[in-house]
């Protein structure tokens, strides 16, 4: 299916113009399985005169494939959707090696990108033009009419995570795609081998040659090059909210959706039910061994029921299984030794200062064991850094005013959870926390697709879901028409 793609050696090379080719640099990046130190591939380094051809090859077919209509366009998605679907098994097996993520969550997030797809698809099809009457603005008249349509800003740069290289380069390619702009992809190092197979089956399914781009390499080394390079009218990035920032610093005044960090809280009242709080907290905060911007990072929970809740989810956590992702394991090794470090490093030194070890605190080289960590102070770092890792504290406190402090003081505004039988209270609480979305009585995650998806102050810049992915990149152009012959 993908001998174009890679060869026997496991060398993948780059889409471009509608071709697989390796790059003039003749270095390979290996890409090493997280989970038992085997090779998934070896990707292209490629070079900056690489990176011009792949943005200058973009503009060749951009005009044709912006005046197509939307629903030949949206065609397209709906075949790739197919494809990945047909697919999933295979490019499932490559995401559990190469980014050791459970079965069960690599096979959702090929199946939910298919999803993604077709509803993309949909959207498309149904944005239609505005005609708007200068009547309806004081001094105005009937004789002007505005008519409004959206027109493509030309060629995007997408920039994918590790931690969803097939789903999160599709939330970036389909919405632009449909909305006729042509796109370069970056997708993430590890990572890469996955997200070149999914370009395969965009190319599979009949993108004109170009409108679809890759560029494997490092990021020292290419990164900032073409986050400045002048053929990009636009930016999508999922990543680190310090990369996020200093993309936001060198790219000048290029429009941008940045999707960074977080520090998601679950507040706990009083009048929550504790099992049902439990079973979503264990499930957002653990879930891909809490390599998520949306896993729940920490817990403030009232008092009067912070015993019963440590001891609900103790009994959650110790059931999670751990180990290899082929095995069935949900808790599996980190992405790589050095986010290990980084997570240890929080526990270690929050232990140093008095907090409790309920459960775990146990490490095997990049697998960290899940861990609940009891009477977390907020003079600890781990009740303020997001460790990407499967480690949740918990930090009581003695009010919802003062849980509600707790989490707008973040640097992160991503999702909050409350937990409450209380809608007024929990509406209240929603009002006034500082957050993309608020998330009553349910664990902080993304979508469905078409909610808009965004986060405040260091989690991001813009708002995603499909309807607002397609707007954010695109632009309005009015045609005004004066009604009546010249110069009456």
């Amino acid at each position: 299916m993908f001998t174009k793609l890679c060869d026997q050696n496991k060398v993948y090379k780059n889409l471009l113009g509608g071709e697989w080719v390796e790059s003039e640099s003749g270095k390979l990046i290996e890409i090493i399985s997280p989970v038992d130190g085997s090779l998934i591939g070896r990707v292209q380094a490629m070079t900056q005169n690489e990176v011009d051809r792949a943005v200058e090859n973009t503009k060749e077919s951009l005009p044709l494939w912006a005046e197509m209509p939307v629903y030949e366009r949206a065609n397209i998605l709906y075949r790739a959707a197919d494809l990945l679907e047909e697919q999933c098994g295979e490019i499932a097996e490559i995401l559990i090696m190469e980014i050791s993520k459970d079965r069960k969550s690599a096979e959702s997030e090929v199946l939910r990108t298919a999803d993604f797809l077709r509803y993309t698809a949909d959207i498309g099809k149904s944005m239609e033009g505005q005609a708007i009457s200068g009547e309806n603005f004081p001094g105005g008249s009937r004789s002007k009419m505005s008519y409004v349509t959206r027109v493509p800003l030309g060629t995007v740069l997408a920039i994918s995570p590790f931690n969803y290289p097939v789903n999160l380069s599709v939330s970036k390619i389909a919405p632009a795609l449909v909305g006729g702009n042509a796109v370069v992809l970056k997708p993430p190092t590890q990572g890469a081998v996955s997200a070149l197979h999914l370009t395969q089956v965009l190319n599979q399914a009949g993108l004109p040659k170009g409108i679809l781009n890759t560029v494997t390499g490092r990021g020292e080394e290419i990164g900032d090059y073409i986050v400045q390079h002048p053929g990009i009218q636009f930016i999508n990035f999922t990543g680190s909210t310090r990369i996020g920032r200093h993309i936001a610093q060198i790219a000048g005044m290029v429009p941008m959706l940045l999707e960074l960090g977080g520090k998601d809280a679950a507040i706990v009242l009083e009048d929550a039910d504790l099992d049902f709080a439990a079973d979503n907290i264990a499930a957002g905060a653990y879930s891909y061994s809490g390599q998520r911007c949306t896993a729940v990072k920490r817990i403030l929970v009232l008092d009067a029921v912070a015993d019963a809740l440590v001891y609900k989810l103790k009994s959650r956590v110790e059931q999670l299984t751990v180990g290899d992702p082929r095995e069935g394991a949900i808790i599996t090794p980190l992405i790589d030794q050095k986010s290990a470090d980084f997570v240890q490093s929080l526990v270690d030194e929050a232990l140093e200062q008095g907090a409790e070890v309920v459960t775990g605190n146990r490490r095997e080289g990049n697998l960290i064991y899940p861990t609940l960590l009891d009477r977390v102070t907020p003079e600890m770092d781990i009740a303020w850094e997001e460790p990407f890792g499967p480690v949740l504290p918990v930090i009581r406190v003695h009010s919802a005013e003062e849980a509600l402090e707790l989490a707008n003081r973040s640097e992160y505004g991503l999702q909050s959870s409350v937990f409450t039988s209380d809608i007024n209270r929990a509406f209240d609480l929603a009002n006034k926390l500082e957050v993309g979305t608020v998330q009553i009585n349910n664990k902080t995650e993304r979508g469905p697709d078409h909610f808009p998806f965004l986060g405040v102050k260091s989690s991001g810049m813009g708002t995603q879901g499909v309807k607002y992915s397609i707007e954010a990149m695109t632009r309005p152009k009015a045609v005004v028409i004066n009604l009546g012959r010249p110069g009456r």
